[in-house]
């Protein structure tokens, strides 16, 4: 069931990556190149920022993230397992199995905010990269569809 889920989500991610371009304003650059030449830059600046992502541009910020709340989430957890734990008469394991849950908590917390975050349009830096990218080019972007 649990590979069922993750391979749902992936089609579900790559399907809503693809279908979002931007959307370039029919300036001067863009009346004297053409719609084809358009989108031949436009594909090579998505390109260009795919592998800027690729190599840790956006994706270095998340795993920061991912750190900072599962330790935040484990020492949060800690102490509620403590408190849990000392009305239960064990403190010792109920702060350790409140810092595993809520570590794990901080973690698919960060994760999934990242796979759902933004599930109106691109990620911001992959956009701003592709943007600043045309930009560069001589064109306007005017958004994205």
């Amino acid at each position: 069931m649990g590979r069922h889920l993750a391979i749902l989500a992936a089609v579900g991610l790559l399907a809503g990556c693809a279908a979002k371009r931007p959307t370039l304003y029919p300036n001067e650059k863009y009346n004297s190149v053409g719609k084809a030449q358009a989108d031949q830059d436009i594909a090579d600046c998505e390109a260009k920022a795919k592998e800027f992502v690729k190599s840790g541009g956006a994706n270095s910020q998340m795993a920061k993230d991912a750190a900072k709340n599962t330790a935040g989430g484990a020492v949060v957890g800690a102490a509620g397992g403590a408190v849990g734990g000392a009305i239960g008469g064990d403190v010792g394991q109920g702060a350790a199995v409140g810092a595993a849950s809520g570590a794990t908590a901080g973690l698919v917390g960060t994760l999934l905010g990242g796979l759902f975050s933004g599930g109106s349009g691109p990620d911001p830096v992959y956009a701003n990269f592709v943007e600043t990218c045309l930009r560069e080019k001589g064109y306007q972007p005017i958004g994205w569809n």
